[in-house]
């Protein structure tokens, strides 16, 4: 596998697990479209890489990730979002995570707001911090759900939550997350390492086991989450070029350069 690292994305392998740092603290870990291409190839790429069964996602510093950057989806000048650049992308970087055909694992190191929140409920096992929370503001940004949570979301938390947190962007705590099964384990962030310890039981485990498992388990939902983010996508690229999210999204990154 090629293992060339980016600023913004780290990698590493070990023992057959291969490691994705989000790598943007300054920013809040915010995925940027450089981003989401790099980690389409990095995917791709562990795909046919024999040697990896297991992917850990987690970022550096006290976030895991804020979500979309949206100063990279927003031309600066008129205020206008490059459609082109960004639905296709990020249809693609979904669609990988709906098929991968390897056991995807999150350490979320810190708050998950957004993408960052609905693309973990297309992974296998979710291990948390205790200053973890998370939240889909996407009604507060003039935005639609994404990352199959209009399915997903529903089948984790219930109707009822899952609604809070659609349509209301109820901030949820690590603790409730692992309440409603979202979340297999918490850690305290001063002991995050003891993820690491854990997860190296993985490599104890018979890979191939693991890897027909996955093949089952993604078997019954996979063409439902396809065409779910493919709806998805189509609402996305229409709330992208409204003027409501335009307003919205302007009045955001003006409050944030002060």
């Amino acid at each position: 596998m090629d293992n060339k690292n980016s600023s913004d994305i780290l990698c590493s392998i070990d023992n057959g697990m291969l490691k994705i740092v989000l790598n943007r603290p300054k920013n809040k870990n915010a995925i940027t479209i450089a981003m989401y291409k790099n980690l389409i190839r990095i995917l791709h790429n562990s795909i046919q890489d024999s040697t990896i069964y297991v992917v850990i996602l987690t970022g550096t510093g006290s976030f895991f990730s804020s979500g979309n950057d949206f100063k990279y989806l927003t031309n600066q000048n008129d205020g206008a979002v490059n459609i082109e650049s960004t639905i296709n992308i990020f249809k693609e970087f979904i669609d990988i995570l709906i098929t991968y055909p390897k056991l995807l694992v999150a350490v979320v190191n810190g708050p998950a707001i957004g993408i960052a929140v609905t693309m973990l409920a297309l992974f296998d096992l979710i291990y948390a911090s205790n200053t973890t929370y998370f939240q889909t503001p996407f009604t507060k940004l003039g935005l639609v759900a994404e990352g199959c949570s209009t399915y997903t979301f529903s089948n984790i938390f219930g109707k009822s939550k899952a609604s809070d947190m659609l349509y209301l962007g109820h901030k949820m705590t690590a603790l409730e997350a692992k309440h409603y099964g979202f979340v297999n384990e918490i850690y305290e962030y001063e002991n995050l390492n003891k993820v690491w310890t854990y997860l190296q039981k993985l490599t104890e485990l018979s890979s191939e086991s693991i890897l027909a498992i996955k093949r089952l388990v993604q078997r019954w939902n996979q063409d439902i989450l396809l065409k779910v983010n493919a709806a998805e996508t189509i609402e996305l690229e229409k709330r992208l070029q409204s003027p409501d999210f335009l307003e919205r999204i302007n009045i955001i990154l003006y409050k944030n350069k002060f």
